[in-house]
């Protein structure tokens, strides 16, 4: 990953604005991250990077000054909550304490599943949706997380399926080419949805993992478009199938710009206050939007850029710029190493993605689909929590 500078604070002042709201459109998702704690050494970790992971263990602003940050900067928008981190689990009485005092808020908790038999059922019940981090099948993910991590996740799935009517979606990072179809798929049996991202490292993406990569995705989609009546639940090919069929929702969601939120709606919000638009970018004081014990918010400053080349990219239709973080430290910190390696890689597999997409006719498709299948892929509620793009 790229080199970074330790985390400091800064308590900016409100910024002036031009009158334009922070927050484009009606809804917003609150970010809240619990802790930077975490009781899983993940090798890939996002975090790793500026020393963010452990760096804040407890939440440090009040339920009142959150409170005060939502009935000033966010009035009169939908809003939806992320419990996030770290482990955001280990900080159970705060998920408590904030569904407690929103009670007309949404709810996800995007976790590793290792502690989810020790919530509540009354934290379980509220939530819309469970982002549970797993990296394909037994082998894969214990060699990622640690031994007996699945089979730990697999029973903890098991247990709370009967107390949520919430979806369970897994969350996959795809780390390595060896990676198989078969674990991939065996996923979308074992959960209702399936997202995967394509992991954001440097020596990730040789020229054989490439082809072994297309070779998958092309199995994947095909399987996709196999039956008409039932959905293979897989997010990213969902997503572009849906922009493909009805762009506008492109446009209607994310107001045309990265799907992934980071320009418009989301705010990450540090355990000390701080609000970043972006998870993997908590280490770049320029990146603060806002903070919730000063009562201030910016729009996010992380947006398109002229340097960056996706308005001449023909996949930017459907794709709508994919990662800004990769884009904006590829393009604008010009990290050449990262954008070599994670940056044009991840764009060719996303631009072979659309291809494979187009060679199965998805607006013929799309026309033959049953009413419940086509309801799904324009308006499944877990676009709203994840990425939609690899």
């Amino acid at each position: 990953m790229t080199s970074a500078q330790p985390i400091t604070l800064l308590r900016p002042t409100r910024p002036a604005t031009d009158g334009q709201p922070a927050i484009p459109g009606h809804r917003v998702e609150l970010q809240l991250l619990t802790t930077l704690k975490c009781n899983l050494k993940c090798t890939y970790c996002s975090l790793g990077v500026g020393e963010v992971l452990g760096s804040q263990q407890h939440v440090d602003y009040s339920l009142e000054q959150l409170a005060a940050f939502v009935d000033t900067q966010l009035k009169g928008y939908e809003t939806y909550v992320t419990f996030y981190g770290g482990e955001p689990t280990l900080n159970r009485p705060y998920m408590e304490e904030v569904i407690a005092r929103f009670p007309n808020f949404r709810y996800q908790l995007q976790t590793n599943g290792t502690l989810l038999d020790g919530l509540p059922d009354a934290v379980l019940a509220r939530m819309s949706n469970f982002l549970i981090s797993i990296d394909g099948g037994e082998g894969t993910t214990d060699g990622y997380r640690g031994r007996g991590i699945y089979r730990q996740v697999m029973k903890n799935l098991a247990a709370i399926r009967p107390k949520t009517s919430g979806s369970i979606t897994a969350r996959m990072t795809w780390s390595h080419p060896e990676i198989s179809f078969e674990e991939i798929d065996h996923l979308t049996e074992v959960f209702d949805y399936l997202y995967f991202q394509f992991v954001a490292d440097i020596g990730a993406y040789p020229a054989e993992g490439m082809a072994k990569r297309k070779e998958i995705l092309a199995r994947l989609i095909a399987k996709f478009f196999r039956h008409s009546d039932r959905l293979y639940p897989i997010i990213p090919i969902m997503g572009m199938v849906r922009n493909k069929v009805m762009p506008s929702k492109a446009q209607e969601l994310y107001q045309g710009k990265t799907q992934c939120r980071a320009s418009t709606h989301i705010l990450n919000v540090m355990p000390d206050g701080r609000i970043f638009p972006c998870p993997d970018l908590l280490y770049l004081p320029e990146m603060q939007q806002g903070s919730v014990v000063d009562n201030w918010l910016r729009a996010s400053p992380l947006q398109p850029d002229p340097a960056m080349p996706c308005s001449t990219c023909d996949a930017y239709a459907f794709c709508r710029g994919n990662c800004m973080k990769n884009l904006y430290l590829a393009y604008v910190k010009k990290d050449e190493t990262y954008r070599r390696e994670v940056v044009e890689p991840i764009c060719e597999l996303v631009k072979f993605m659309g291809e494979e997409i187009d060679r199965h006719q998805p607006q013929e498709w799309f026309a033959r689909a049953s009413l419940p299948v086509r309801k799904l892929i324009t308006d499944c509620e877990v676009y709203e929590y994840v990425e939609i793009m690899p």
